[in-house]
């Protein structure tokens, strides 16, 4: 039986053209890649790993396939710094990460021994990494050249390799184009495929607003932490004497800082009354005794319920040689607008 690798993410678009292959007799062993960007619903306690891995799951088991599951993790965050085909709206490298998931794609192929790769893609669906000149140079700066076939946007392109080779039929293939869903989800009433809750996925890096978070991130730090890349799914962030200090906006990001409180970060909570807590991240020698412990105080009084102010009082938590002074600490004066607004990230 022909063996094919499929990228799946659990969205519609690769959902179907998983099942158009196994329609064809084809035996199909999904991928699917997480990341800290994906914007698909899932475990609010595993930030890294995104949420499109439950949905990918769920697709598996309906269709009784094997998955094994791949993490665009630390070596991702170099493409995202440095790509070499540029960027979208936000700080999304759409081309080189297309490259680099079929890259190791192409390793699972190789690793399985599978005769080519299937994916979702639709010609024109997105702006970036769905252009005609675009995907043929995914597939040369992949070494995928005619092994990726797109089943839903088949006929609209050149046929592959195992079209040509007649281990898929071409005529079975589809020929859709552009950015609306509705012949997608035609295809999937007639094919008789529901619950696909994620029909178009997406990507964090794509948001202008989250993009101010990751843009800040790599342009105060080399070395990026799984660590960072939790902490830029929550909270407001600011960026004060060149430190990061994230402050949580309910009671759930606020548990999630307390649990990002670790090694040199600095926990800052709230002392006999309700506000959000407070963590400080990468705080240069110093910084604490030269403002930062008054700007970081300030936040977690800026943004309690309302009774806090002049005289609050607020707790941090970290190794003693972080920390320096007494770890309580009392707010002498309230925190200036321009100052919080000077030192916003988002």
């Amino acid at each position: 039986m022909t063996k094919a690798v499929a990228l799946l993410s659990g969205g519609l678009d690769s959902t179907l053209a998983v099942k158009l292959m196994l329609d064809q007799g084809i035996e199909v062993h999904a991928l699917n890649f997480t990341s800290a960007f994906c914007t698909c619903s899932g475990s609010a306690k595993k930030e890294l790993s995104g949420g499109c891995r439950s949905e990918s799951m769920k697709v598996a088991r309906r269709f009784g396939i094997p998955i094994k599951v791949m993490v665009k993790g630390l070596d991702y965050i170099e493409i995202v710094r440095n790509p070499r085909y540029g960027r979208g709206k936000g700080i999304n490298p759409c081309v080189d990460c297309r490259i680099y998931m079929f890259r190791r794609a192409g390793e699972y192929m190789a690793e399985i021994g599978a005769s080519f790769i299937v994916t979702g893609e639709v010609l024109g669906q997105r702006p970036m990494s769905q252009r005609r000149e675009t995907m043929k140079i995914i597939e040369r700066e992949s070494g995928l050249e005619g092994l990726i076939l797109r089943p839903l946007c088949a006929r609209q392109l050149e046929p592959t390799i195992p079209e040509k080779e007649g281990l898929v039929d071409r005529n079975k293939l589809l020929a859709i184009t552009g950015r609306t869903r509705r012949p997608q989800i035609e295809l999937a009433d007639e094919l008789e495929v529901g619950d696909y809750p994620c029909p178009s996925g997406g990507c964090l890096l794509t948001d202008r607003i989250f993009s101010r978070k990751v843009r800040d991130l790599l342009d105060h730090k080399e070395e990026v932490t799984l660590r960072d890349l939790r902490a830029l799914k929550f909270g407001r962030h600011f960026r004060y004497r060149g430190a990061k200090v994230v402050v949580g906006r309910d009671e759930g990001e606020n548990a999630k800082l307390k649990g990002l409180a670790e090694g040199e970060a600095i926990l800052v909570e709230p002392v006999g009354f309700a506000g959000p807590v407070a963590l400080i991240m990468d705080a240069p020698a110093g910084a604490l005794s030269n403002g930062l412990r008054d700007f970081a105080a300030g936040l977690v009084v800026r943004y309690s319920a309302g009774k806090a102010g002049e005289g609050a009082k607020v707790k941090f938590t970290a190794d003693p040689e972080e920390i320096g002074e007494a770890a309580d600490f009392t707010v002498t004066a309230p925190l200036a607008e321009e100052v919080i607004e000077g030192a916003r990230v988002c």
